[in-house]
């Protein structure tokens, strides 16, 4: 009986983690999906394409910095959530100021540099050809500026996220992707007498969303009693501890992100060899497909917290029940998108686009994705919890394996030697989720995750 309590209770602590982020990341994808959805049917078929491959292409740059956002926070994440499982709750706004002024000055200025100075350079290296590049170069510069803001506000939720706060997130992010998609309606289009500005104007709203959002934020924290405080009249100095902390679960985490991006980038230039349809194609899949991950990343994120949480309370063999747990409910949920993708995938593909040839190999690409769904769902999971416990390295080590290895060489050969077209990039990434999945899978048996030690 203790025993199904106490599981029932571990239960109900993960759902409350991560039913905010699942609801948080859900609504997002589906907005960013509408996004995507206005501007496939925002003129002719031609300036519709080359619109979604631009936003495609300045993605690349944009998800490189993220990427590397997102390592930090992976370490701010974990020390915050183990702070507060050893009741040092004091320690928690440093490591927020810590991981706020070094990812300004570490990742955003250089960002800013390269994507403001280097615009058509950058999407020309991306792979955008001509057309992507003449209607889109504007939205880039206006992208790369609320990059900026998007970054100071990922440090902040990573924090809360860390300290078990889920919800408020989940608030914040809800409310400006509405005005995000409200914005991108009247400024696309031209409602309200507005000029109509395309693809310009969806870079508007979505850079005036995240300033929107950090007000959101910082009113949060001025008024917020629990562990998470930015106080600016407070004294700020370096903590040594703090940042050999950062570096050590963070490092492996950016070299992990960076290896990621560099793969997506080798990978995306073999998938616009293929030319502009095909990269728009390519980029519609992707954005239904981010539904996919939804199950995977938020109960991967209650893992990473309760994990770390655990560690910190020294209670190790709690940990590994923790991610189980969260295993278990991700996969009935990834296993409901399967049938989804499955069956009704050309549909969804439908409300991008009316070209035959765009849903014909859309219908096919998520046919194929659709099985790959729980063992896509599981690695994250696990992941997320090493990553909770401070093991970073073998999160490395699977990615090196699966995108820089098995995705590019076999993209490679299917698309450019055998020629059997985009599936053939679509079948490189399931092979390297199907193997990125066995290696963390093997080294959450080991357990030695359970024994690493942070300062």
């Amino acid at each position: 009986m203790f025993d199904i309590i106490n599981k029932n209770h571990k239960r109900t602590e993960i759902l409350n983690i991560a039913t905010p982020v699942f609801i948080e990341l859900l609504l997002g994808t589906l907005f960013g999906m509408v996004d995507m959805m206005m501007l496939g049917h925002y003129g002719s078929h031609a300036v519709s394409t080359s619109s979604i491959a631009a936003v495609g292409i300045t993605n690349q740059l944009i998800f490189i910095g993220l990427s590397l956002v997102q390592a930090l926070n992976i370490g701010a994440t974990a020390m915050v959530a183990r702070y507060v499982g050893a009741k040092k709750e004091g320690k928690v706004e440093l490591v927020l100021k810590h991981i706020i002024i070094l990812t300004q000055l570490i990742i955003v200025l250089p960002i800013l540099i390269l994507g403001l100075g280097f615009t058509e350079e950058l999407m020309h290296f991306f792979g955008a050809k001509p057309d992507a590049i003449a209607i889109g170069r504007d939205y880039f510069r206006i992208a790369t500026l609320g990059f900026a803001f998007q970054s100071f506000n990922f440090s902040i939720f990573a924090t809360l996220r860390g300290a078990g706060d889920t919800k408020t997130p989940m608030k914040i992010n809800i409310r400006v992707n509405l005005l995000n998609v409200a914005g991108n309606a009247i400024l696309i289009y031209g409602l309200f007498g507005i000029k109509p500005l395309g693809i310009t104007g969806a870079g508007i709203s979505t850079a005036l969303s995240q300033i929107v959002a950090l007000i959101f934020i910082i009113m949060h924290l001025k008024k917020s009693n629990g562990a998470v405080k930015l106080r600016t009249n407070k004294k700020f100095r370096f903590d040594k501890d703090i940042i050999y902390n950062l570096v050590k679960i963070g490092l492996p985490a950016s070299l992990e992100q960076i290896a990621f991006r560099l793969g997506v980038v080798m990978f995306v230039k073999i998938v616009a060899s293929l030319g502009t349809v095909a990269y728009a194609t390519h980029q519609i899949c992707l954005n239904i497909l981010n539904l996919s991950f939804t199950p995977g990343q938020a109960f991967g994120m209650a893992a990473s917290t309760l994990t770390g949480r655990s560690l910190g309370s020294e209670q190790q063999d709690e940990a590994e029940e923790y991610i189980k747990e969260c295993q278990k409910i991700g996969i009935v949920i990834s296993l409901f998108m399967t049938i989804l993708f499955f069956f009704f995938g050309r549909y969804i593909a439908m409300l991008y686009s009316d070209d035959p040839a765009v849903l014909n190999e859309a219908a096919k690409i998520m046919r194929l994705m659709a099985f790959v769904m729980p063992f896509q769902c599981s690695q994250l999971i696990l992941s997320g919890g090493l990553r909770g416990a401070g093991d970073t390295v073998w999160t490395l080590i699977s990615t090196f394996i699966g995108v820089l290895g098995i995705r590019i060489l076999i993209a490679y050969y299917l698309v450019l030697v055998l020629e059997i077209g985009l599936i053939g990039a679509w079948i490189a990434v399931f092979i390297d989720q199907f193997a990125r999945w066995i290696v963390i899978t093997l080294r959450f048996r080991t357990n030695n995750w359970k024994y690493i030690a942070l300062r």
